[in-house]
């Protein structure tokens, strides 16, 4: 082979890995086999896995793939005025290897759902009840925001800032589907002021460009675990 074609050669094996992989970059890895059922027993063990273990088929019930824990509201009665509901596999042991996961948004009227990420999936909500005044930012800095009524939809990119509102003074309410079995969430204001050990109040007044008390002062409503 001419010298001069090795890097077309190259280009083109890596082009080949990159499509071979993207299904594994896309979201939660493909399942091989019917269904693998979460066994949250197996963790009381040494074992640890990306997920959970399966349990053994002939353990499986139909149970195992149901759940009622969105049937009701979730308290709003919170300093936010919403409330996360989550159908996911730590909830919903079917889930496990699926991909996939709910969780239900209760909003007490002009309550927030306050800036957050889920690192592992995108996310597609759906309103119910009201209207919700939503958005996300891009890693450029800009906003995409808009209100979404009964019936409608809006679809979070995976990894980027979102948040939602109720604009009305009645409660509010939505569903929202991720393409993971474990989106995981990450709130903005509880990841800065609210981490085990905390962030380092000068790191956060420089970065936020305020006095290290007035720091001290947000940090003070949002308590460690």
């Amino acid at each position: 082979m001419a010298p001069k074609q090795l890097p077309a050669v190259l280009l083109a094996t890596c082009a080949t890995l990159l499509a071979l992989a993207a299904p594994l970059l896309a979201g939660d890895p493909d399942m091989l086999q019917d269904f693998c059922v979460a066994d949250y027993k197996s963790l009381d063990g040494p074992l640890r896995l990306n997920g959970f273990p399966c349990k053994r088929p002939e353990n499986v019930t139909a149970d195992d793939f149901f759940s009622a824990a969105l049937a009701f509201p979730g308290n709003t009665g919170n300093p936010v005025g919403s409330m996360v509901t989550a159908a996911n596999v730590e909830k919903l042991p079917g889930l496990n290897t699926l991909g996939v996961s709910l969780s239900r948004v209760d909003y007490a009227p002009w309550g927030v759902n306050p800036p957050h990420t889920h690192p592992r999936a995108t996310e597609i909500i759906y309103v119910l009840e009201g209207s919700l005044d939503v958005g996300f930012v891009t890693t450029a800095g800009k906003l995409f925001a808009r209100t979404v009524c009964k019936g409608e939809l809006f679809v979070f990119p995976r990894g980027l800032v979102h948040y939602q509102k109720n604009n009305g003074g009645a409660p509010a309410m939505a569903i929202s589907a991720f393409n993971s079995q474990l989106p995981g969430t990450q709130s903005l204001a509880v990841a800065m002021f609210g981490a085990s050990p905390p962030v380092p109040t000068d790191v956060l007044a420089r970065a936020l460009q305020i006095d290290g008390g007035l720091v001290e002062a947000i940090k003070s409503k949002f308590p460690t675990k």
